[in-house]
C-alpha cells in the first residue's frame, strides 16, 4: 500500500475501490489521502469492478490512470504524460513491466494503454478487461515516452477465477477473438492440452482474428500443446506456420529452436536462432515474451555451434548470452569449455 501511494503522489487524486480486503488496507489508504469506497461485486467480474471505480473520480478530472495496488509508477511519470498528451488525445500508451526475473531484471515487458480521458470510456469483458471507447469521433492515442509502470504481483495469489471468467467471456461474445485466444491460452496454463488446441484453433477461424502477432501466438501455443502430447512432428508444423504468420517476431523462431535443440538438429538451431537474433527491435505489444529477448537465443546458438565445431562463433555467442545472465553458472562453465578447447 505504501509503495502504491508513494508512486501515485504526483496525481491530483487517488481513488480506490476496495472489493473485499479484510485487513486495515482501507484505513491505511485513507490515512495517506486516498479517496476509498468499498463495494461487493457479485457475481465477481473485473469490468464491473472497474466501472464502479470510475464513479469515484471527480468531475473536473481530465486524465485517468488505471493501476492496481501491486503496480507502481516510476517518478516523473506525470510530467512525461503531460508532455505527451495533446488536446485531442483520448488514450496513452506507456511502458509496462509485467514481470521480473529472479535476479531483478525485467522479464515480460510491453506497452499498456490504461491511461485514458475521463468520461469517454467504459470497461468490458469479465476478465482481461479492456477499455471500450464511448466518445465522439475516433480514439486518439499517444505514446507517453518516459512513463514506466512496474508490476509486482503476489505469486501466491490464485488464478483460479480466470478460467471460469474467460469461459463466461466467450459465452457472452462467441465471436470475440481476444477472449477466445485468452481462453485457449488459459486451458494451456491449466494443462488441458486438447481443450487448448480446440479453442486456439477456433480462434484462428474467427473473422475478427486478423492480428498476425496474436494469430502467431495461438499457433505457438498449439505447438506447445502438441509437444506435451508427444507430437513434436505436428508441433514443428505449427511453429512453421507461426513463423510464416509473423516473421517479424522473435518468439516463433526461438520456440522452434528449442524443439530443434531437443532433437539435436544443430544446423537447424543455428539457422533459426540467427533468424531470431536478426530481429533487433522489440515490439511494444503484450505478445512479446521475455525469454526471447534475453539469454536463451544466444545460449541455444552457442551450444549448437559447439556441436558443429564452430568454436570462435560459439564462444562469442555464449559471451552474448552472459550479458543477459552474467551470474548463470552453466553459461560461465560453457564459456570455460570454449576457451579451453581453443588453447
Amino acid at each position: 500500500m505504501d509503495r502504491f501511494m508513494d508512486s501515485m503522489s504526483e496525481a491530483d487524486w487517488v481513488c480506490v475501490l476496495d472489493t473485499g480486503s479484510t485487513d486495515d488496507t482501507v484505513e491505511r489508504l485513507r490515512s495517506r489521502g486516498a479517496v476509498v469506497e468499498q463495494a461487493s461485486i457479485a457475481p465477481w467480474r473485473f469490468d464491473a469492478a472497474r466501472n464502479e471505480s470510475l464513479r469515484l473520480i471527480p468531475d473536473d478530472a481530465d486524465i485517468c490512470c488505471c493501476i492496481d495496488l501491486d503496480e507502481q509508477f516510476h517518478p516523473g511519470w506525470r510530467d512525461a504524460l503531460e508532455a505527451a498528451w495533446r488536446p485531442d488525445t483520448t488514450r496513452a500508451r506507456y511502458r509496462y513491466t509485467w514481470s521480473f526475473l529472479p535476479d531483478g531484471s525485467e522479464g515480460h515487458v510491453f506497452w499498456a494503454d490504461k491511461i485514458h480521458k475521463r468520461g469517454v470510456y467504459r470497461w468490458t469483458r469479465p476478465v482481461h478487461e479492456v477499455l471500450s471507447y464511448t466518445g465522439e469521433g475516433r480514439e486518439r492515442f499517444v505514446a507517453a515516452e518516459g512513463v514506466q509502470l512496474d508490476h509486482h504481483p503476489d505469486e501466491a495469489k490464485s488464478r483460479g477465477q480466470y478460467l471460469p471468467l474467460l469461459e463466461l467471456a466467450v459465452a457472452e461474445d462467441p465471436e470475440d477473438d481476444r477472449s477466445c485466444h485468452y481462453l485457449g491460452r488459459e486451458y494451456m496454463f491449466h494443462g488441458e492440452w486438447e481443450k487448448a488446441i480446440s479453442v486456439l484453433t477456433r480462434h484462428l477461424s474467427l473473422p475478427r482474428a486478423t492480428w498476425a502477432d496474436e494469430r502467431a501466438a495461438s499457433m505457438r501455443y498449439i505447438a506447445r500443446c502438441r509437444r506435451r502430447l508427444g507430437r513434436d512432428d505436428l508441433a514443428a508444423v505449427w511453429y512453421h506456420r507461426a513463423i510464416a504468420e509473423a516473421p517479424h517476431l522473435r518468439e516463433p523462431y526461438v520456440d522452434f529452436c528449442s524443439l530443434l535443440y531437443d532433437h539435436r538438429n544443430w544446423a537447424g538451431v543455428v539457422y533459426f536462432a540467427r533468424c531470431a537474433l536478426a530481429i533487433c527491435e522489440r515490439p511494444r505489444t503484450y505478445i512479446t515474451e521475455g525469454y526471447a529477448w534475453g539469454a536463451l537465443p544466444w545460449d541455444l546458438l552457442s551450444v549448437a555451434l559447439w556441436h558443429l565445431g564452430q568454436l570462435d562463433e560459439g564462444r562469442e555467442a555464449v559471451r552474448q548470452a552472459l550479458t543477459y545472465a552474467p551470474e548463470d553458472q552453466r553459461l560461465l562453465d560453457n564459456l570455460a569449455y570454449f576457451e579451453q578447447a581453443q588453447r
